[in-house]
């Protein structure tokens, strides 16, 4: 099935479960159902089964958001306990549409206890309490966590089977392009490895002395990694520099994004080092998992990124949220950056990677070797240093499950494509509607502006969200970046002569930019704080910069 052909599907309002092999686009596929859903009125919530994949997609691990937290079973009591919690009552009431991101690495029994909850909040005896709700992941990849010593996976519960789900089995691949490796990672995948698969892996056993110095690498275990990155920074000359993470919201909420986020708390640099961005650029300059070397460090004292490719970024902070109905309830910034030296298999599940050394011999859970080698484009990327039987084999369970994956989502496919393209916009329609939500005839559409032109990437993208957003929030939201980063783009576009006041004048409400044109009239200098102070600490330091712009 075709990206296309599942987002259709997903508009309709079914209960859907998105699958695929890894690269195939499943997350790329939410995003836009997410985007056409936001477009038409409807806020999704966002969950995921790990907090790592939860910062990732802007969400809360379900545990968070259904109030099961770590519990790994639940009695009327609880569940009644859990529903009687007004914030946790307020939210899944609310909710419309629930998606669950890799849903793989989540339970049976964590499933069903989610489940529990949200019909005893909405006193509703269908699956999630009549919630529409999307699962995406891939049973391939690694299995659930827990410390039970038979743990299910999530397809063997009754809630999986009430929700009645259509599957979405994506088969295009949008990661891998060398036709030898995919043929190495299908047979894998289908449990088929023969000597031939092993011989062509074996080809890139890489001895020590010949690894790349700027390759990331992938363990099994997590003894060792913080040790490797610590000391193969501390082999570069020159003083190093450190980047603290600063933090929005409640504190048990930005203490789990801190946990979630692969940028770590306090980010240490030198010029030389190793690195991997950790968070996908909106407009498209990097991914999560692109490589670089820092190459110097901006008029701003920000890291300079070198790719693979000779690209040359200036990096800045990035914003990691945690957002439920549309409002951001906590976030996190920081260089989207972390040392390239070493990471788990574990941490890397989501990532595109240039190129990766990997150290499989000790690999000890299904799926482990199969998610470390799928996460590198070409196999000419791949550099073993080991590799067991295990790595090679995913769970037996799984290879049958699969084959049933596939024919439904091939039955959905056909149906689908049988049906008048009207009578799927009508169930579309009406799926917007029940919902509360707004008819729109090209949903997340979004107009192009050719006049940033000839300026830096990241100035014209962010001169394009300006124009394009109501609000220096939405704008912020738009790029990825925090609010200050924002204006000072504008300043510098300002300073280029690239900046009219029609560009950004929207972004200040029009009723308190006289009260703060008087003050920067009154008071003398250019700092800001005197003008702060004046103001009564009622507007925000980026407000007043924005209309300080507008005078210039």
């Amino acid at each position: 099935m075709t990206q296309g052909e599942a987002l259709t599907i997903l508009k309709t309002g079914a209960n859907v479960f998105l699958t695929g092999e890894p690269g195939s686009g499943k997350t790329h596929t939410v995003n836009e159902f997410v985007s056409w859903l936001r477009a038409s009125g409807i806020e999704p919530s966002v969950t995921a089964a790990t907090g790592i994949a939860a910062t990732h997609v802007g969400g809360m691990t379900l545990h968070s958001w259904s109030g099961i937290g770590i519990s790994e079973s639940l009695s009327k009591a609880d569940v009644d306990r859990i529903a009687s919690k007004e914030h946790i009552a307020k939210r899944i009431a609310k909710a419309k549409v629930l998606i669950i991101e890799e849903i793989s690495m989540l339970s049976a029994n964590t499933f069903e206890m989610a489940d529990a909850v949200c019909r005893e909040v909405r006193r509703s005896e269908l699956p999630f309490g009549g919630l529409t709700v999307i699962l995406v992941g891939d049973f391939f990849q690694l299995p659930p966590i827990s410390r039970g010593s038979n743990v299910g996976f999530a397809y063997t519960s009754h809630a999986w089977r009430d929700l009645n789900l259509i599957t979405c089995y994506l088969t295009e691949q949008y990661r891998q392009d060398d036709s030898s490796f995919l043929d190495v990672l299908s047979a894998i995948r289908s449990g088929e490895v023969e000597e031939l698969h092993h011989e062509e892996l074996m080809r890139r056993h890489t001895e020590p002395a010949d690894l790349p110095a700027d390759a990331p690498k992938l363990f099994s275990h997590n003894a060792d990694v913080d040790r490797i990155n610590a000391g193969e920074l501390a082999k570069l000359k020159g003083a190093s520099k450190k980047f603290t993470m600063s933090a929005k919201g409640k504190d048990s909420l930005v203490e789990g994004l801190k946990r979630g986020c692969l940028s770590p708390e306090t980010l240490e640099l030198k010029e030389g080092a190793a690195v991997m961005f950790t968070k996908n650029s909106p407009q498209g300059r990097f991914v999560n998992g692109t490589l670089g070397v820092v190459s110097g460090w901006g008029a701003d004292g920000m890291p300079i990124v070198k790719t693979k490719e000779g690209l040359r970024i200036t990096t800045e902070p990035m914003e990691w949220n945690l957002e439920e109905q549309g409002k951001v309830k906590a976030s996190v910034a920081q260089i989207p950056l972390r040392l390239a030296y070493a990471m788990t298999v574990h941490k890397s599940q989501g990532m595109s990677m240039d190129a990766a050394i990997m150290d499989l011999s000790k690999a000890f859970e299904y799926g482990q070797g199969y998610v470390a080698l799928s996460r590198v484009r070409r196999l000419s990327g791949v550099y073993l240093t080991g590799l067991n039987q295990r790595a090679l084999e995913v769970h037996p369970e799984i290879l049958e499950k699969d084959r049933d994956f596939r024919a439904a989502s091939e039955a959905a496919r056909d149906a689908f494509a049988q049906m008048p393209e009207k009578e799927a916009a009508d169930m579309q329609k009406k799926f917007v509607k029940a919902l509360g939500g707004a008819w729109m005839e090209n949903a997340g559409g979004r107009k192009k502006n050719t006049k940033t032109v000839g300026l830096p990437g990241r100035l014209a993208e962010t001169l394009q969200a300006a124009r394009d957003g109501k609000s220096l929030k939405e704008v912020a939201k738009a790029r990825g970046l925090v609010a200050s980063t924002i204006v000072h783009h504008l300043e510098e576009l300002a300073e280029l002569g690239k900046l009219s006041r029609t560009d950004f004048a929207h972004l200040v409400p029009i009723d308190i930019v006289d009260e703060i044109h008087e003050a920067l009239t009154t008071v003398k200098g250019d700092k800001l704080s005197p003008i702060f102070h004046a103001l009564n600490g009622r507007h925000s330091f980026e407000t007043i910069r924005l209309v300080r712009l507008m005078r210039k």
